[in-house]
């Protein structure tokens, strides 16, 4: 497996396979080939059919400019390498001197036709959570201490990523009025922080305060604020909701980044036997990969024992098997934010579970994580990020 760095990517919203991805393949074209003095950027499947509405175009233009740049949306092409595919072409004086097809694989990645030389190196020898618990169960190791064991300088790099997730909620807290795209959606963070309802007892405020914290990460990703692939930026919002919590109760920074790796880990094995793109498997593999490292990160927070921190991760998968990617008018909004929330809320109660019921459990996560590859590749692909079913579809019919 790769580097957690790959997991916990720092950059603006609103999404890590429709921006920040195609913005990387332009980079890399740009730098190839300098001579080129236009361009021309084909999207293909879930990039162009939700493409506008997660500011694709825009982002590409931009990193291209000044030098102009044509956006070509096919909604045509069906045999693709990948639902988020693209070509680039370059030209000069109207002759074409480049070319390179993309794919946007997912959490920011590309990989280029053709071309090895992009993948980061292999870091860690173990590919399962199986293999990684029988190893610290020989060694006596936590999960953290085996991630630090294979990433020694890690820990400096979780501490710049704690800091932007921090910064990410305070700001999202405390902002108000609408999010950009036409879809009319009022941020809602900051009446959930600020609301204090007559009878409010602890569970109710901590329900509360994590959906705040969520609300306030994912809406500053709408709205094209700087936050941390956790890991996507559609389920940017739900790790940080948990740890910012925890920390309110008193948790240490250090004990925190101890958690970060962790959850970083459980989105490895998942990236690396499945897929965290909502085009490729649905936002289970987003949300529920999201949520599954929140509850993971929490156990290990909490001190827990390995086959429990298994269970929080595998529980907070399994009861998001099947959720579709439909995100209204292409936009990172609806359902997508209130969905940060609800995720970060069932991290806590995966951990509650497994505090009490792990010896019974049936379903490893190693399993889970395989059963939601398969349950996402048999999704329609009108459930898969292209806005074409679901609430996607019938909110524009009503």
């Amino acid at each position: 497996m790769k580097s957690i760095k790959e997991i916990y990517k720092i950059g603006r919203g609103p999404s890590s396979s429709h921006t920040m991805g195609p913005v990387k393949a332009a980079e890399i074209f740009r730098r190839e080939h300098p001579e080129a003095d236009s361009f021309e950027v084909t999207l293909y499947g879930s990039l162009a059919k939700t493409g506008r509405g997660h500011g694709t175009d825009s982002a590409i233009i931009k990193c291209l400019s000044p030098l102009p740049c044509r956006v070509v949306w096919d909604l045509e092409t069906a045999e693709l390498p990948h639902e988020n595919t693209l070509d680039i072409k370059g030209f000069k004086a109207g002759e074409q001197v480049g070319f390179m097809r993309a794919m946007s694989i997912g959490g920011g990645d590309i990989s280029v036709q053709g071309r090895r030389e992009l993948a980061p190196p292999e870091v860690y020898a173990e590919n399962t959570l199986g293999e990684i618990i029988e190893l610290c169960g020989r060694e006596d190791l936590r999960l953290s201490d085996y991630v630090f064991r294979r990433e020694p300088e890690l820990r400096d790099y979780l501490r710049e990523v704690w800091g932007v997730m921090t910064a990410a909620v305070e700001e999202g807290i405390r902002r108000s009025g609408t999010l950009p795209g036409g879809l009319g959606v009022k941020r809602r963070a900051i009446t959930l922080f600020n609301g204090r309802p007559e009878q409010e007892d602890e569970y109710d405020r901590m329900n509360r305060m994590v959906c705040a914290y969520a609300f306030g990460v994912s809406e500053q990703n709408a709205a094209n604020g700087l936050i941390v692939t956790a890991p996507t930026c559609g389920a940017c919002g739900v790790l940080p909701a948990v740890l910012v919590w925890a920390r309110d109760q008193g948790h240490r920074e250090e004990e925190i980044i101890n958690a970060l790796a962790v959850g970083g880990l459980i989105g490895n094995i998942v990236k690396h036997n499945a897929s965290i793109s909502g085009a490729e498997c649905g936002c289970q593999a987003e949300i529920g990969t999201a949520c599954s490292m929140a509850a993971a990160a929490l156990a290990e927070l909490y001190g827990m024992l390995l086959p429990q921190i298994e269970y929080s991760a595998e529980v907070a998968m399994e009861h998001h098997l099947g959720l579709n990617c439909e995100p209204v008018r292409g936009h990172v909004q609806i359902p997508c934010i209130e969905r940060n929330a609800v995720a970060a809320m069932r991290a806590i109660n995966a951990v509650s579970l497994a505090r009490f019921l792990t010896d019974s459990r049936k379903i490893s996560f190693d399993l889970v994580v395989k059963t939601m590859y398969e349950t996402g590749r048999a999704i329609h692909s009108s459930l898969r990020e292209t806005a074409e079913g679901g609430l996607a579809k019938l909110y524009d019919q009503n």
